[in-house]
């Protein structure tokens, strides 16, 4: 065999290998609220002022964010640039349709999320897929990025409705990186 069709077999063999190693897939999450559970009400967080929970060091900040917008954006990212799309405060106010939900922290920052979404989100140049929806009790959202990095936030109710907990992870190649839980008190 020439060198020419060796180059090209090997090659194709290259092209086939790097087709088959597809980014995992988000899994949808129900439209629906089965369980009926209320999020909505004036929350705010246990144990006092919160600074921005750090992700990873080495945060990759895009180009064109202000310094103000990248304050209240939390932490980092050691390779992937999830972090962006975690909001935090202090006061929080959650609003529920039977359709969506709303998250408004310290009154400026808002997220709305449509029950069953699959979408394309974005932060600037970083751009992401997201679903969210109702695991049981739980509201989640899972955001992953062009690399297969997975964002997933969680939202339940304990304490008979009186506490709200948040719990946030990062996951790299199916190995979580980062992990915060968050607990507020009704207010």
């Amino acid at each position: 065999m020439n060198r020419f069709a060796s180059l090209c077999i090997a090659l194709c063999a290259v092209m086939l290998l790097a087709a088959c190693a597809a980014k995992p897939e988000l899994i949808a999450r129900s439209g629906g609220n089965p369980e009926q559970v209320d999020l909505s009400g004036n929350w705010r967080l246990q144990g006092g002022a919160e600074r921005a929970p750090t992700v990873e060091p080495q945060m990759r900040v895009p180009t064109g964010t202000s310094a103000s917008q990248r304050s209240r954006r939390s932490g980092s990212s050691n390779g992937t640039s999830l972090g962006v799309f975690i909001e935090h405060g202090n006061l929080l106010k959650v609003s529920q349709t039977d359709y969506g939900i709303f998250f408004s922290f310290d009154r400026a920052i808002v997220h709305e999320y449509n029950f069953g979404e699959n979408t394309d989100v974005a932060v600037g140049p970083i751009e992401a897929r997201r679903v969210s929806g109702w695991d049981g009790q739980s509201f989640v959202t899972d955001t992953m990025d062009e690399a297969g990095n997975l964002l997933t936030e969680s939202w339940r109710l304990e304490d008979g409705g009186e506490i709200l907990v948040r719990d946030i992870s990062i996951s790299r190649k199916n190995k979580q990186s980062f992990f915060l839980r968050q607990r507020f008190e009704q207010r």
